[in-house]
């Protein structure tokens, strides 16, 4: 998923950002637990880059409470090899607050990987110097497919892209939707994450034989009752919008107020209750698909999310057990490789692992790109985002 407003990078900036402060967030690890052993008094620390703060902060917040409880719980083992924490670096979903967020991690000698960045805009700006450092940076959640073309050497992509997420898009679109829409609307954010997730999906639909009508609104507009009223105008019945969910909320309310009845399609960028927070009723029937399970619906995932819930007084959401997943990856090879293992020894087990996670099996073409193809679609309904299923099952069973 996830990127913001490109920006460019030059590599010889990279030694000017590193003469940034080295201190990471204060290190902060959030949710408690009990240490259950000094761990022989040694300890690893993993870094967190993502948005915690800014309009879109609750993406991030997901994956760092999933990444927090993974560590929670090692830590509580008795007999652990050592201890984990956590060290956080916040760049707000900026891809120009990115390389300094990247800096403050890399120049902490003692993170052996980092977790993120979660957004694809900040992941496309950092991975130079993480490549530069020879430090892993994985994400849980930047779909964006470029991101794997870079020749960036120390980036994993732990979540199908946004290949998969477009024509699932366009396939739900065409083969569950009665009767057939025969003009879509499709809406990009102008975020690079936004564009390259809707010409995926306008290409796809034109495959089908769908009209198509494009538009693009950047991310932060004050106000949607223009571009609602060219959606309503249009005579489209679907609607797809790429982006986050600060500005799919607005968008939502003013196609109400517009008077637009047509299917609505987003992604996993809006998936999250603050979507439904901030819209209302405006968002009700809307589709959200995603390359990310339900944690509270999928069996393997249920004892994470009775754990998540109880430790941090909400339920998981997107991402949340993707960042669980990659924490525990993570210390599956440390704990094979030695808590001192060099940032370069596990950055090339991380590359060839096979690792068996609550949400997904996580493995990597030699691109750093995932593996896994499935994406899945909710709705909204009542005021809860609810799980519809697969998306290759659902279409594959249509007709």
């Amino acid at each position: 998923m996830l990127h913001r407003k490109i920006v460019k990078f030059a590599v010889p900036l990279a030694a000017g950002v590193l003469a940034l402060s080295a201190c990471s967030s204060n290190g902060k690890s959030g949710g408690g637990g009990k240490s259950g052993g000094s761990g022989g008094g040694k300890t690893v620390t993993i870094g967190l880059q993502g948005p915690l703060s800014g309009a879109n902060a609750q993406l991030g917040i997901n994956v760092k409470d999933g990444v927090q409880l993974a560590f929670n719980q090692f830590n509580a083992k008795p007999n652990k090899p050592f201890t984990v924490k956590l060290a956080t670096s916040d760049d707000e979903g900026d891809p120009s607050k990115a390389n300094a967020a990247a800096t403050q991690l890399i120049q902490n000698n003692s993170i052996k990987a980092v977790i993120g960045p979660i957004f694809s805009g900040p992941t496309k700006a950092s991975e130079p110097l993480y490549s530069s450092a020879s430090l892993l940076s994985i994400t849980p959640s930047a779909t964006n497919p470029q991101l794997t073309t870079q020749g960036f050497t120390s980036f994993l992509q732990g979540i199908a892209n946004d290949n998969l997420q477009g024509k699932a898009m366009a396939d739900y679109i065409t083969k569950k939707l009665t009767p057939k829409p025969t003009k879509v609307y499709v809406i990009d954010d102008k975020s690079e994450y936004g564009v390259g997730l809707a010409n995926v999906a306008r290409a796809d639909l034109k495959a089908d034989g769908v009209q198509v009508v494009s538009d693009s609104v950047p991310a932060g507009t004050p106000d949607y009752s223009g571009p609602a009223a060219k959606v309503a105008n249009s005579k489209a019945t679907a609607l797809i919008y790429a982006g986050y969910y600060a500005d799919a909320a607005p968008l939502a309310k003013k196609l109400h107020d517009a008077g637009y009845t047509g299917a609505v399609f987003s992604d996993d960028g809006a998936k999250d209750p603050q979507l439904v927070k901030l819209a209302g009723t405006a968002v009700n029937n809307w589709y959200l698909t995603c390359p990310c399970t339900d944690p509270t619906v999928q069996a393997s995932t249920k004892t994470f999310a009775t754990q998540y819930t109880s430790t941090f007084k909400t339920p998981p959401s997107t991402y949340s057990a993707e960042g669980y997943d990659e924490a525990n990856m993570l210390l599956q090879q440390i704990t094979k490789l030695g808590a001192g293992v060099s940032r370069q020894a596990l950055l090339a087990a991380m590359k060839t692992a096979d690792y068996k996670g609550i949400s997904k099996e996580f493995s990597f073409k030699s691109t750093g790109q995932f593996k896994g193809t499935d994406v899945w679609i909710y709705q909204v309904k009542s005021g809860k985002i609810t799980f519809l299923g697969n998306v290759n099952q659902l279409v594959g069973s249509a007709g």
